[in-house]
């Protein structure tokens, strides 16, 4: 082992599908400002009315889902932890989760105690937001404020285009697309759209048309989360060979009365049944793990709209998960060149 270490971070999840679990951790990620981006006091106020209702109905989706091992993200998330171990030679790889349970401080603490003086920090997601890697980098850069460590970062930028994780996304998804389908539906997760004009450098380009995403100059697309999903879903159909009729793209777990990014995914499975779509594919490439958005959102309630708009089989592309094709790749991405400071991301 020598002393650089690679950090996975993940979403997070309850400790348990109980309704005081799922209060909890719904209370501690919807107070970050990063993913609702309001002064305290609204965010205080809006997320204790959320908080009224909102446990027991997730707690509900939760325990649909659950694993004998507990959270299915959780159990993948350790299950990558130890596939990428077996590529990463330069160190030790720790995983740990941006609300809940394994916090990115005890993470940090125990590469600091096992003598680690360099981490890549790896948020895993492909696309960039401010609500998945931008609060990643922010709450480790604070645990190294607060606490003292003396540990060289580099993160992870992310990776929605390399060629690395599209061709794991290619291999992981292949063996299901070969086994027909009507349609892909590639259902990344929503954001507010005022998320993408906070985020947007230029201060006018994003969602100033109907084809700004395709348009976005290096710059902007470095921080706009739509262009790049849709890069991602562009450079996965042109490997996979797929026609324009083939596929489309949607996006999913709308929260609030706020205008979202779209097209929306529970409309477009009600278009798709109508149109005369039977056998529909679901993919969600924003997500590198499955979790309560993929299998009990799109696997479960996904498919019963699906079916009772008109449609008769709706089947939920697994994530990369620990596929080994991904752990692989992972490993590659978070060597350098293909990091950059903490300071790429400020």
């Amino acid at each position: 082992m020598t002393d650089h270490a690679l950090l996975l971070v993940n979403l997070g999840s309850p400790d348990s599908p109980g309704v005081a679990d799922v209060r909890r951790y719904l209370d501690q990620f919807l107070m970050d400002p990063y993913v609702i981006d309001l002064p305290w006091p609204l965010r205080r106020l809006l997320v204790s009315l959320i908080l009224r209702k909102r446990p027991e109905q997730s707690a509900h989706a939760y325990a649909s889902i659950w694993w004998p091992e507990g959270s299915p993200l959780v159990a993948l998330s350790r299950r990558l932890q130890e596939a990428v171990q077996a590529h990463w030679h330069e160190g030790p790889v720790e995983l740990a989760m941006r609300y809940g349970s394994l916090s990115i401080e005890a993470a940090l603490n125990r590469l600091a105690e096992d003598g680690v003086r360099r981490v890549t920090l790896a948020p895993l997601y492909p696309q960039f937001a401010d609500s998945t890697v931008t609060t990643v980098v922010e709450e480790t850069r604070r645990v190294l404020r607060a606490s003292g460590l003396e540990l060289e970062l580099e993160v992870l930028a992310p990776f929605f285009g390399r060629a690395e994780y599209l061709e794991a996304l290619v291999q992981s998804a292949r063996p299901h697309l070969q086994q027909g389908f009507d349609h892909l539906l590639l259902s990344f997760h929503g954001l507010p759209e005022r998320h993408l004009r906070k985020a947007d450098p230029s201060g006018r380009h994003c969602l100033s048309g109907a084809d700004c995403c395709r348009q976005a100059p290096p710059e902007v697309l470095a921080r706009c989360y739509r262009a790049q999903c849709l890069r991602s879903a562009e450079g996965f159909v042109r490997q996979m060979g797929l026609s324009e009729g083939q596929w489309s793209v949607a996006f999913q777990s709308r929260l609030g009365r706020a205008k979202w990014i779209g097209p929306y995914t529970e409309e477009q499975l009600d278009a798709l049944a109508t149109r005369g779509v039977k056998k529909l594919l679901v993919m969600c490439p924003a997500f590198v793990t499955d979790c309560i958005e993929t299998l009990e959102e799109i696997g479960q309630r996904g498919r019963e709209q699906f079916r009772a708009a008109g449609g008769e089989e709706l089947l939920l592309v697994p994530c990369l998960n620990d596929h080994p094709a991904w752990a692989a790749a992972l490993a590659q991405l978070c060597r350098a060149p293909n990091v950059g400071s903490a300071d790429v991301l400020a």
